[in-house]
This record gives structure tokens, sequence and C-alpha cells, in this order.
């Protein structure tokens, strides 16, 4: 008897990412996009791209893309499903290696393995941005105000909440 629910290959693909996401969700959004759009074909780029955004502009954890993926290609039951798969492990991992952590704080290794997570948190969440750019920009209008928003956030300190307030406001005009 062969499975076609799509709630199975979520919740295993969801499992895997829990346990790789170094700097939480965001930080394995590349693979997330890989496995979601280029190997299963759930969502198109563009779909996940809003996805993501969505996920971000609403208030709760960064994590909410993963549910929002969920309920697109399951719904409820698929939105569940991969929200647990995200979480449950993550937490039960946190929640073991959090004491051991805490009895070695003074230990030179601790403080070895934490310097070296930093840059690698940094350099998946850099990697998630350059997928969801990649998403984001459908037309030259798009790519243009994609370049122009990282270059401000890059060289400012103004809230991406104004960036996001201008596309929304060349969205309605037509403009991009």
């Amino acid at each position: 008897m062969r499975d076609d629910s799509p709630i199975t290959p979520l919740i295993l693909h969801f499992l895997l990412l829990s346990l790789l996401a170094i700097g939480g969700a965001n930080a394995v959004l590349p693979e997330m996009h890989r496995q979601v759009v280029d190997i299963e074909g759930w969502m198109t780029d563009a779909q996940f791209a809003q996805t993501y955004a969505i996920a971000q502009s609403a208030p709760g954890p960064n994590m909410l893309v993963v549910t929002l993926i969920g309920w697109h290609v399951a719904g409820f039951w698929g939105a569940l499903a991969a929200t647990l798969a995200m979480c449950g492990p993550t937490c039960i991992l946190a929640y073991v290696i959090g004491g051991i952590w805490h009895r070695f704080r003074e230990a030179r290794w601790r403080r070895i393995v934490q310097g070296a997570l930093i840059p690698l948190a940094v350099g998946l969440i850099a990697a998630s941005g350059v997928v969801l750019a990649m998403g984001a920009a459908r037309s030259p209008s798009t790519a243009l105000l994609t370049a122009a928003t990282a270059a401000v956030l890059y060289a400012t300190r103004i809230s991406p909440l104004w960036m996001m307030a201008l596309g929304a406001v060349l969205g309605a005009l037509g403009l991009v």
C-alpha cells in the first residue's frame, strides 16, 4: 500500500532540519527551500519567498515559516506536523545539552565550540538571505528593490519595517 500523503516526507524533512538549525529556522532556510521547492515541488520560488515574508511580518517566532509551509502543503495537519517536527527534537536536545553546557561553563573547550558556532550561524543565515533574494527578485524592478533594500539595511540602522512599508507602497502602485 502506497501512502501519497505529503505529511510523512514533511515530518522527515523538518525532523532532520531541526537538528541542523544552529541559529534558528532561518539558518536552514536554503535547505528548506531546496527540499520544498526543488525536490518536492510543493511550492514555487515566489510562493516560498512570500510565505517567508508573511511569517516574518507576523508576530511570533521566526520559525513560523515552518508552520506556514506545512499549512501550504497539507493544511492543518501539515502545519501541526511540520511545527512539531521542527520544534520537538530541538527542544529535547536543548534541554539535555543545556544542563551539560551549564556544567562546563568554565571549560576551555566550551568557549572554543561557542566561538565556532557564531560564524557558522551567521553564514547559514546569510545563505538564507541569498535564497530569499533570488526568490523575491522576479523582475528587474523587484531585483532592484531587493538590492536597494539589502544595501540600505547593511549601511544604515533603520528598521526593516520601513523597507517593507516602501515595498508595500511600490507594490500597491504597481511599480514592482
